[in-house]
């Protein structure tokens, strides 16, 4: 069960905007009516017209990434990736790698990890909305996101099982660290990321994630925040949800 399930049926537009956390209506495709869509409309709208679509209790809501966001999000693929080469603990999917975490839940992170123990013969799955809830979920955050949207998202991401997941700002050029809804540490480009429990021995510079990435102003995400609030840890990360 999602977290909005404990929320009032929305009686207007403004209130499901409001629920889905201040979104651009925008985002929010009208046919199949909200509240009625299902994950066949995320893949056939994807085969007609190549956008993605997450699925919110029967809510489509577009996904948002512009062209700087996706490099920064291949970078740390690759930084991933070649982490993984050496260290066998499961698979990468990217910025198309849909997931149902719960039911009438379809997200779609940036980047996601999950260990081989979740997958039987160490195989990624074949459907194309797997149920399966991700060790690490990576988020990159775009203009187009709300504090609210990425706030619900994690609490989300927990709720479903994550165990860890990073929301990755490229105009503050900044990492989060997140090991609950509650439980985060910044990171800068002077600081060093490593994997907690999840990815043990990860060790990757944050300066190196940045490294494709060309400063520009500091705008922040919609909704008077730069980043999704929080309490910030004292210490790294230890345990695993």
């Amino acid at each position: 069960m999602s977290p909005s399930a404990s929320h009032t049926e929305p009686e207007t537009f403004g209130d499901l905007l409001e629920q889905l956390g201040g979104i651009s209506p925008h985002r929010v495709r009208l046919r199949p009516a909200p509240g009625s869509a299902t994950e066949k409309d995320v893949l056939d709208i994807l085969r007609r017209t190549n956008r993605l679509y997450e699925l919110v209790d029967g809510v489509l809501v577009e996904k948002v990434m512009g062209y700087p966001e996706s490099t920064l999000a291949c970078q740390l693929i690759k930084l991933l990736g070649n982490f993984l080469d050496r260290h066998d603990l499961g698979n990468l999917a990217g910025m198309d790698g849909t997931m149902r975490l719960m039911p009438k839940l379809v997200r779609i992170p940036d980047i996601s990890f999950v260990c081989w123990e979740k997958l039987p013969g160490r195989e990624p799955p074949n459907e194309p909305i797997p149920d399966l809830v991700p060790d690490l979920a990576v988020e990159v955050l775009s203009e187009g996101n709300t504090r609210g949207e990425m706030d619900r998202k994690l609490r989300e991401y927990f709720l479903a099982g994550v165990a860890l997941v990073w929301f990755v700002d490229l105009n503050a050029r900044t990492l989060t660290v997140y090991t609950s809804p509650e439980d985060s540490q910044v990171l800068t480009e002077n600081d060093t990321l490593d994997g907690g429990t999840v990815l043990p021995d990860l060790q990757l510079t944050i300066e190196a994630i940045f490294a494709r990435s060309p400063r520009r102003p500091e705008v922040g995400m919609k909704g008077g925040a730069k980043k999704p609030s929080s309490r910030k840890s004292s210490g790294k990360h230890h345990r695993r949800h």
